[in-house]
């Protein structure tokens, strides 16, 4: 989710690319870097933190002469990063240098073979500079260059960079965009997209690339989006486009009609909108090297070994607001799997009820930001009590995933809105690499099995494109409840959790009174609530497999609308069961009944979206709420 700038013309570099970079904070502001290319020779600056940082340091560069002050050179990179591989410090900040200082690469994604890749050039005596999955590509580009001029020696200096990258492409596995500069060769920047975004800009006398059109909208309005697996090459000159093994491609040109402020959101009007448009790529990066070639689960850090694991006789999820649902569904999920007792706690309440913990005690704790204090000290009061941490974060080198045995990040990536939503889903899948590792650590699940559901999670990102395809008819329902007094939502076994947090999205966004209740409890008190025309939102299990589950809802879904509730109900592609009962059908994809959450969520987030724009709310920063909360 990193921000990535290139820029080639006639015009100083530095200013071009740190502008571009402003532009792209929101996409990572763990550390950030620029590489300008001088008079043979490369000019870097990198530093952790945010973008402030290093405008800070290049202010107090000496300047030496013009051919070698950072500021002249009309060849340049830069890098805002999200960090994957390697903490937010300085030596990880991007870019990377190869071993003889020439050649700069910044990365977006995470190359899935580094480890291999590594090895390999360290054999060779490459001593590594940083922890990251990137400065592979750095050495690579070094060597490819050198293969490139020895084998063809008439082959010119931006050519060459070209060749050089297609090469080191096809080493590569995994997501990434790689940007790359060399010293010997100013006026060119060579570019390569795989499963990572990236759009060059088109100038005239000038060009350029991003990962976002945000970067250049202020220079130019014409782009080209490139497509899968293809390199492309930059001068003041031109553009060339080309596939990973050198046949000539294309991508497809569009204009920017945007302002400024909408391409950083990538034309939607809120952030939020952006984000739950990003869910399907976000899980694909949560996914995303998790399986060995062995079949096994593979987690960031962990500090825990497989007996340590093999001795947790309990679980308790520990989290707050929309990732304690989380844990809601993943308890299902883990105790099916697992057979090992598991809770779910809040943890603004969790220390204060003195739990029973020991060192067979295995404590997962969530959240987005690392750094959210309730949680923070329910850790701390776990390791108190000797017990097994093991967090799921999204940001690297925060807090929590610092103080924990083990760490799962999810990589989905910065996420602007205070609601969050592509946290939820990536913060689920987490939840489940965590359960069937754990159930493949002690034997319960074999290799195969667990390759089953991971494909079965593999398949969620085109299921969510899909059902975010067929969004306008929520959005238009939505629009009509916008004056409703009250929305209720209600579920069954994963369905419970997911109405608690359609009702919270709503509470967040519209300032409406919404409540989410486990359908079987109606009639021991909630259905006292049901008007005449109360919208009852209701999130109907498969009825493949869970036969008594879905029985169970469809005469819950009667029994609201027999006392006049306005029904809305989110059913999988198929259910006609539901049709007689329902007012209005929000259909999903066929998904299993543990991982029905992915989609099933999906449209109660459009909704309290859309009901807050509806209402004239500020749907990316509600009232009274903070992204990150940092007291108890």
């Amino acid at each position: 989710m990193c921000g990535i700038v290139g820029y080639v013309g006639a015009r100083p570099a530095l200013g071009i690319v740190l502008d571009g970079l402003r532009r792209l904070e929101y996409r990572g502001y763990d550390s950030a870097g620029v590489a300008v290319v001088g008079a043979d020779c490369l000019l870097t600056e990198k530093r952790a933190g945010k973008l402030a940082n290093l405008e800070k340091a290049l202010a107090e560069r000496p300047i030496d002469t013009d051919e070698t002050h950072i500021g002249s050179g009309t060849t340049g990179i830069g890098h805002t990063r999200w960090a994957t591989h390697g903490g937010p410090t300085d030596r990880n900040a991007h870019p990377h240098l190869s071993r003889n200082g020439r050649v700069a690469v910044i990365h977006n994604g995470i190359i899935e073979n580094f480890a291999a890749l590594r090895a390999e050039l360290e054999a060779t005596g490459i001593e590594f500079a940083s922890d990251t999955d990137t400065e592979v590509a750095a050495h690579l580009m070094e060597i490819a260059l050198s293969a490139v001029h020895l084998e063809n020696p008439g082959l010119g200096g931006p050519q060459a960079l070209a060749e050089a990258m297609r090469r080191v492409c096809r080493r590569l596995e995994g997501a990434f965009t790689l940007l790359a500069t060399d010293a010997g060769t100013p006026g060119a920047v060579a570019a390569a997209r795989r499963n990572s975004p990236l759009v060059v800009g088109r100038g005239d006398g000038e060009n350029f690339l991003a990962s976002d059109v945000a970067a250049f909208i202020e220079h130019t309005r014409e782009a080209i989006e490139l497509g899968q697996d293809q390199v492309v090459l930059i001068t003041p000159e031109g553009i060339e486009i080309t596939d990973f093994n050198g046949a000539t491609a294309s991508g497809r040109d569009f204009h920017i009609d945007w302002d400024a402020s909408a391409a950083e959101k990538g034309g939607y009007d809120y952030f939020m909108l952006k984000e739950i448009a990003e869910q399907p790529q976000a899980i694909a990066d949560t996914l995303l090297g998790r399986l060995t070639e062995h079949g096994e689960i593979r987690l960031d850090e962990v500090r825990l070994t497989d007996q340590d694991l093999r001795d947790v006789d309990k679980i308790f999820i520990v989290a707050c607001g929309t990732s304690y649902h989380t844990g809601l569904v993943a308890k299902y999920a883990i105790e099916h799997w697992t057979r090992i007792p598991c809770e779910v706690e809040l943890a603004s309440e969790f220390r204060y009820r003195d739990p029973v913990l020991d060192r067979s005690t295995l404590i997962v704790v969530i959240s987005q930001s690392g750094e959210t204090m309730d949680t923070l000290m329910a850790l701390r009061h776990a390791k108190d009590q000797k017990a097994r941490v093991l967090a799921i974060c999204n940001t690297n080198g925060s807090t929590i995933p610092r103080e924990s045995d083990a760490v799962l990040y999810t990589h989905g990536g910065p996420e602007i809105a205070v609601a969050s939503t592509k946290a939820f889903l990536t913060q689920l899948v987490a939840c489940y690499l965590i359960g069937l590792h754990l159930a493949q650590v002690r034997g319960i699940k074999y290799a195969d099995e667990v390759g089953a559901v991971v494909a079965q999670l593999q398949e969620m990102p085109d299921k969510l494109r899909t059902l975010l395809d067929r969004m306008e008819p929520v959005r238009e329902l939505a629009r009509d409840l916008a004056n409703a007094g009250t929305v209720l939502f209600i579920g069954r076994h994963v369905g419970y959790p997911v109405a608690l947090e359609g009702a919270l999205k709503l509470k967040e966004l519209a300032y409406m009174h919404a409540e989410g209740f486990a359908a079987g409890e109606l009639k021991h008190g909630p259905i006292a609530l049901i008007d005449h025309g109360t919208p009852v939102v209701c999130v109907v299990p498969s009825p493949a497999g869970r036969g008594m589950l879905h029985d169970k809802i469809v005469s819950n879904i009667q029994e609201v609308r027999a006392r006049g509730a306005r029904t809305i109900v989110i059913a999988e592609d198929g259910d006609e069961a539901v049709l007689p009962y329902a007012d209005h059908v929000i259909s999903v994809p066929r998904t299993p009944t543990l991982l029905a959450p992915l989609v099933t969520t999906v449209p109660l987030q459009v909704l309290a979206c859309e009901i807050a724009s509806a209402r004239g709310h500020d749907v990316d920063q509600p009232r009274n709420l903070a992204k990150s909360v940092t007291v108890e």
